[in-house]
């Protein structure tokens, strides 16, 4: 999770730098180190001796390093050839063996024919764009290069790249067709460019974006950059989430660590050859946008003052979000491959994200009379050097008085789309809803477990209670969703299972592993230390948390958690907690039963599943045709069959939504355009099924809440 327990890092560095100086092993062994030698002895002894479920480095280990490397510098197959794969697979079985002896030739032979190779693709990109493409053969691409093999000579190698450039330009082509098109229905006069010339510009457009590829990113790699990328393949045979962070790296990192986000406001990961948006951040511009979705992946990227677009397929995420990133009120262009296969250009203007965008919100709403409260929390966020004053649970609790002033009975928090934060913070958070007891449980590798516990008998809500979750939502967001669920505090309505996220990542800085390091600077490592565990003993990690109400939803069918993830840890459970349930004033069964019962007759989320049905079938399709006319009428053919699924966009609900009392104050002499973003929140929230159904959960809650307290008084 995105927090670093700064307790625990302190405690695991004091104690791998005491094991360290225990070695036999020193820096003085080196009279002129060699960094990377140096590098491969700290991490591979770091994991050994800190990781909360170290492997061991043998011939298994060894043959899949092996493959994952291999799959990482190449994935789509177009470098290396089955001989290099032959000379290779020498050291197949004999990796784990370099690594233990700081020996690193099977990176030397594969990165210097990598550089080979690298300078033949040059040559062979620029042969096949030199050469029209024909439209009109009947040939098809299949974009699941699993089914593909390395290949045998220059030759097949050439025909590979040609059809992996001709289905990058394809879509170039496709792009001026329709926008001749366009020009030609708005002027009759207007006389249309031929397709010879057409298809020269879609070839240069491509040309433009591959040199850009390889002269701004591939040749500006170095050796250390290389480098990292073998030790960050090592250590992510770990774990998904334990990865290397290599010096020149730090601006990935504060992207993946920190939420520093710029230019449009999104999350951005590489995951192959591709760039993917896996967080829209709250008040951003592509948030405010509603044309981009998380699992968007974004193929090219087209500056305000440019005629082109540059394809950023392939790029290092760094460079990437450098084409992407921008002055604010400038536009950018991107094209997206939505998570239905549909290729869409999205204009965004670039403006600052507001922190204060992404905290902590609530809105009022009214139901047959009666009023409800509406938390929005994006993340558990914090503070550490103001944990007091800047941290989610204060926030929240906020929002709660401002919400109880207005005279709610239920409340909704909406953890949707909350990728985690702080634990400390969600421990205090969960404090809000119960008298006291235990929250979650950690556990480090041969300790006993600690449980982590609300110790404030407090609350600061005792009225009914429905937290949102989907895919999405992991890590702190499991653990509040667990606990309340553990105590029978909340009805959990959203997807299927959550993320699945259940261990807790430590950053070690190691350079701290060397009293006198004179060999510069070594970068830092993110390393899983620990598992958190349910107060009921059981894991989130793989299974994630089952809602009481499962609905379905965009993601319902594709593969985005934790157990889809490389090298996950296992799910296993221990002891659990001693815990009190929640016994207070409502009918929990029939509550759930009642609102299963709405969600198998809701003709929205039955349009919702058929819609991610179809989605996920979209995904499967791997094989495009490379004839102009097959692949044109496919585009029009999903683009006709989605209209089917408008109507989810187009859903209102009968809620009307306002901002609290205290917060409508400050539009008064508000120089941020609050009351706008509000307004825009709100309206999202009055087409929201999902809301709808938790404000009916809600009344439901109220009516058992009535009934068993008029009962409990009635006996006393």
């Amino acid at each position: 999770m995105k927090n670093i327990m700064r307790r625990n890092y302190k405690v695991l560095s004091l104690l791998l730098l005491l094991a360290f100086a225990s070695c036999s092993f020193t820096t003085k062994k080196f009279s002129n180190p060699d960094k990377d030698k140096l590098l491969i002895q700290i991490i591979t002894f770091v994991l050994e001796q800190g990781h909360f479920d170290p492997i061991s480095m043998d011939d298994s280990f060894s043959e899949e390093l092996f493959n994952d490397y291999i799959e990482i510098l190449d994935p789509v197959k177009r470098y290396f050839y089955q001989s290099d794969i032959k000379d290779f697979e020498k050291y197949k079985l004999e990796i784990d063996d370099q690594l233990k002896d700081t020996d690193i030739t099977f990176f030397n032979i594969v990165n210097e024919r990598m550089l080979e190779r690298i300078e033949g693709a040059k040559e062979i990109y620029r042969e096949v764009l030199a050469e029209p493409f024909d439209y009109t053969l009947d040939e098809s691409f299949d974009t699941n290069y699993e089914n593909s093999e390395f290949v045998k000579n220059k030759k097949q190698m050439k025909d590979r790249w040609r059809k992996q450039l001709k289905f990058s330009t394809i879509s170039n082509y496709d792009d001026l067709f329709k926008e001749e098109k366009l020009a030609k229905e708005k002027d009759p006069e207007y006389v249309m460019k031929t397709k010879e010339v057409m298809e020269v510009e879609a070839r240069e457009a491509t040309l433009k974006s591959i040199d850009i590829y390889f002269n701004d990113s591939i040749d500006d790699l170095k050796r250390e950059d290389w480098f990292a990328l073998f030790v960050n393949t090592i250590v992510e045979e770990y774990d998904p989430h334990t990865y290397y962070l290599a010096p020149r790296n730090k601006e990935d990192f504060d992207q993946r660590m920190s939420g520093k986000l710029e230019g449009i406001g999104a999350r951005l990961q590489k995951r192959m050859d591709y760039i993917k948006i896996v967080e829209l951040i709250s008040g951003g511009p592509a948030w405010r946008s509603k044309e981009l979705e998380v699992e968007d992946i974004i193929l090219k990227v087209k500056q305000e003052n440019e005629e082109f677009p540059v394809n950023i397929v392939g790029m290092r995420i760094s460079d990437a979000i450098k084409y992407i990133k921008g002055p604010k009120g400038t536009k950018v262009t991107l094209t997206v491959k939505k998570v239905d296969g549909s290729l869409k250009d999205v204009v965004i203007t670039r403006d600052v994200v507001e922190l204060m965008e992404t905290y902590a919100k609530s809105s009022v709403v009214e139901k047959d009379s009666e009023k409800y409260g509406v938390i929005n929390l994006p993340a558990f966020y914090v503070d550490f050097e103001d944990y007091k004053n800047v941290n989610a649970a204060k926030d929240v609790k906020k929002e709660i008085d401002y919400l109880k002033n207005e005279g709610i009975e239920g409340l909704v928090l909406d953890l949707r789309n909350n990728g985690g934060g702080s634990l400390p913070t969600v421990v205090d958070m969960a404090g809000l809803f119960i008298e006291d007891g235990p929250v979650v449980q950690v556990r480090s590798t041969g300790e006993s477990k600690e449980v982590l516990k609300d110790r404030d008998k407090s609350i600061a809500w005792d009225g009914p209670l429905v937290i949102l979750v989907n895919e999405i939502s992991a890590s702190a967001s499991e653990i509040m969703a667990a606990a309340m669920q553990d105590y029978k505090r909340a009805i959990i309505i959203g997807s299927k299972q959550t993320y699945g996220k259940g261990t807790v990542q430590n950053v070690i800085n190691l350079n701290n592993m060397l009293r006198n390091n004179t060999s510069g600077d070594l970068g830092a490592l993110a390393l899983t230390t620990q598992k958190y565990y349910r107060v009921n003993g059981g894991s989130v990690q793989l299974e994630g948390v089952k809602s009481d109400v499962e609905v379905p939803g965009r993601f319902t069918y594709i593969d985005v958690g934790e157990k889809d993830k490389g090298n996950p840890l296992p799910w296993d459970e221990i002891d659990a907690a001693d815990y009190t349930p929640w016994e207070d004033y409502f009918d929990y069964d029939a509550t759930v039963a009642r609102s299963k019962t709405r969600m198998s007759n809701n003709e929205q989320l039955k349009l919702i599943d058929k819609n991610a049905k179809w989605v996920k079938g979209k995904i499967d399709e791997t094989v495009f045709s490379l004839n102009y006319e097959k692949y044109s009428a496919q585009n029009e053919l999903n683009e006709e069959e989605s209209k089917q699924f408008d109507a989810i966009s187009d859903y209102k609900t009968n809620l009307t939504f306002d901002s609290t009392s205290y917060e409508k104050a400050l539009f008064e002499q508000d120089t941020t355009d609050l009351k706008e973003k509000r307004e825009r929140w709100h309206q999202s929230l009055s087409q929201d099924v999902y809301i709808e159904e938790a404000l009916n959960v809600l009344e439901d809650l109220k009516v058992s809440y009535r009934i068993k307290k008029v009962a409990s008084t009635v006996k006393k």
